[in-house]
């Protein structure tokens, strides 16, 4: 996992905005799946990718909602590891099966309406779910 520092370090500048104050509507569809490119088509945004790697292929996205990174992994694994790692450094988390979006609350809840997954919080941020 040592390899996947550094990509950690890139997200979570990132997503080191404050906690925001986004609303969750309580209805969440069931979480999406699909390649980089097929998750950034689904909320509509044109990944600028970062990292192509066999393991990790990351992207920085814009929506009207805000900026983010989206994430996509080659095994449940390793997106799992990842995740468990990166969470040390606080930061807001949208997570799926393979893949997980990093932003701030308010993004990456208006992000959950489209993609499903699961609310996510790190560390020095309440734990926010649903």
């Amino acid at each position: 996992m040592t390899r996947l520092a550094p990509v950690a370090a890139v997200l979570l500048a990132l997503a080191s905005a404050g906690c925001g104050s986004g609303e969750d509507t309580g209805r969440v569809p069931p979480a999406a799946t699909g390649s980089l490119e097929e998750l950034a088509a689904e909320v509509e945004c044109e990944p600028d990718v970062q990292t192509d790697a066999d393991e990790i292929r990351q992207a920085v996205c814009s929506t009207a909602e805000g900026r983010f990174v989206l994430a996509t992994f080659a095994t449940d694994r390793g997106r799992r590891e990842w995740t468990d790692a990166a969470e040390d450094y606080g930061g807001h988390y949208l997570v799926g099966r393979k893949w997980v979006a990093v932003g701030d609350e308010r993004v990456v809840r208006a992000l959950r309406g489209t993609l499903g997954g699961e609310l996510e919080a790190g560390a020095g941020h309440h734990a926010h779910g649903g």
